[in-house]
């Protein structure tokens, strides 16, 4: 009976996940093009759908029973959900670097809610999902709602694409020449790269781990330059 018991009430909860996953995901779809920009202005007229996910998030965590990519899927949804929220309650705006609080910046206000506990978005990534799901590739998955960072996915991420999903960012990213000028010999790269390097190299090189996204293979020895970061908001 117990276990009957345990089994329905999970299956309840996969079926709430998806469903408000699937909320966040419209959203996304709608609101967001193939390039990562975001009409603001559009996705406020969602408001009552997008707090309806925020609420969701605000009364779910996760728990032991989750895989490693649904844990990893859910925290950075939460960390985009969030940084789209820190952007609505401040629109209009320029840049997300205007907005600060007592002193903070968006990346170090306590407003993430989440569980019944609040974070920060720099906890969310680096204490929760680097230190328990370390990726690299986790950084094309969260997103700073900026023109410089990589392209905010237009689809909300879920255990069962998450790691295809983040593997097409990577390649996306490290392949656009608005981001990233790689050639054979000399490469300008995201500062992503130079700020995260330990992230980067923890298996080689961070030309190593370029080359293995690069359409452009790059010479081990090739010149590294660091592009300058463009924080205007990526919306349009």
């Amino acid at each position: 009976m117990k276990k009957t018991l345990l089994l329905f009430i999970t299956i309840l909860t996969v079926l709430k996940i998806n469903a408000q996953t699937s909320v966040f995901n419209n959203l996304l779809q709608k609101n967001v093009d193939k390039n990562g920009v975001v009409d603001y202005q559009l996705l406020k007229q969602d408001i009552t759908q997008f707090n309806r996910y925020i609420s969701y998030l605000e009364k779910t965590s996760p728990n032991k029973y989750w895989s490693t990519n649904k844990q990893k899927a859910f925290w950075i949804n939460v960390y985009n959900a969030y940084t789209i929220k820190i952007i609505l309650d401040n629109y209009p705006l320029k840049s997300i670097t205007v907005i600060k609080k007592e002193g903070k910046t968006a990346w170090k206000i306590p407003f993430v809610k989440v569980g019944g506990k609040t974070y920060t978005l720099d906890y969310i990534e680096h204490e929760i999902l680097f230190k328990n799901f370390f990726d690299p590739r986790i950084h094309v998955g969260v997103n700073c709602a900026s023109k410089s960072c990589p392209k905010l996915a237009n689809i909300a991420f879920t255990e069962n694409n998450i790691d295809a999903e983040l593997t097409k960012l990577m390649n996306d990213f490290v392949n656009d020449t608005s981001k990233n000028k790689i050639s054979e010999k000399k490469i300008q790269v995201s500062e992503i790269f130079n700020w995260f390097n330990v992230h980067f190299t923890k298996n080689g090189s961070v030309i190593d781990f370029l080359n293995t996204y690069s359409e452009t293979k790059i010479n081990p020895n090739a010149e590294i330059t660091y592009l300058k970061y463009n924080w205007t908001l990526n919306g349009k």
